[in-house]
């Protein structure tokens, strides 16, 4: 331990023993210049100067033109510009996949490529409609019979009942309920919702001949009839249609079932309109629901 000891003090006392450096002249042997050193001070400033040497190099690279010249080291302004020409071109390619979507569909419009909706007119299966009763009650068939037995209440409507308008038509009630939202043209409510038993069947209110059995995404299962005297009548939500375009309906006769389709219902009813010349009209000034 003392040999290390010693060895370690030899060893400072070396680095801080000073020497001395001196210039002189070969031929008149004139001492021109002289430096006193140390072995610690000349490494110190070896150091001194390496870091400062670092120091100018590293700026002169970082804040000059220099650094171009450097291999992999790239200019701010060129990366910017090939970033906004990856993005256009990104733009570009989407807006062109749009453009031939587009024009891919306009084709096969004109060729009459276009797939029919399979959800049309199709029924709703979870239910049984088999074993439905769709025949009138006893009540309702009496009723059929007395209004059909008297001339004055016929529902044969001829010339007569054409020029006076509607006020003689005897409405058969399609459906027997709580009348749920009232008649208002105001608010583009151009008919009634009736809230009925759940499986109840919709009885059409007058003769006349289906014209329109489809089904769409806002009113469902929608059924309507054109009857005499430029009299409609239109039957939407229900649940499934019983008849087809082009059927003949007897006052009475069941055309669909109650039911809650479509995206502008809340729950099973019927919206039953009643159009008069083109015009809506309220269908409980002329029937009791």
């Amino acid at each position: 331990m003392t040999e290390e000891k010693d060895t370690k003090v030899k060893f400072l006392q070396r680095l801080l023993h000073r020497y001395r450096l001196v210039v002189m002249n070969d031929d008149t042997f004139e001492e021109n210049f002289s430096l006193r050193l140390t072995p610690l001070g000349l490494l110190i400033l070896l150091g001194s100067v390496t870091i400062v040497m670092v120091m100018l190099v590293t700026s002169l690279i970082a804040f000059t033109p220099l650094r171009e010249y450097i291999p992999g080291y790239a200019d701010v302004g060129m990366r910017r510009q090939l970033i906004s020409l990856t993005l256009r071109s990104d733009s570009l390619e989407q807006a062109l996949t749009e453009q031939n979507i587009f024009t891919n569909n306009v084709n096969n419009v004109l060729k009459g490529n276009i797939k029919t909706d399979s959800a049309q007119n199709r029924p709703d299966k979870s239910k049984e409609y088999d074993k439905l009763r769709l025949g009138a009650t006893a009540n309702e068939a009496s009723l059929k019979h007395s209004i059909e037995s008297q001339d004055q209440y016929s529902l044969a409507y001829g010339t007569e009942s054409s020029k006076s308008g509607i006020s003689n038509f005897s409405f058969f009630t399609p459906l027997k309920g709580i009348v749920s939202a009232q008649f208002n043209g105001k608010e583009q409510h151009y008919g009634i919702d009736i809230v009925g038993p759940e499986n109840e069947a919709i009885k059409a209110t007058l003769d006349g001949t289906v014209i329109l059995a489809t089904w769409s995404s806002e009113t469902g299962y929608t059924i309507t009839i054109q009857h005499s005297n430029n009299l409609i009548s239109v039957y939407k939500h229900n649940s499934v249609l019983l008849k087809k375009v082009g059927d003949y309906i007897n006052a009475g006769e069941a055309i669909a079932i109650i039911g809650n389709s479509g995206e502008q219902t809340t729950g099973p009813h019927l919206h039953f309109e009643l159009w008069y010349n083109g015009t809506a009209i309220n269908p409980q000034e002329y029937m009791i629901f």
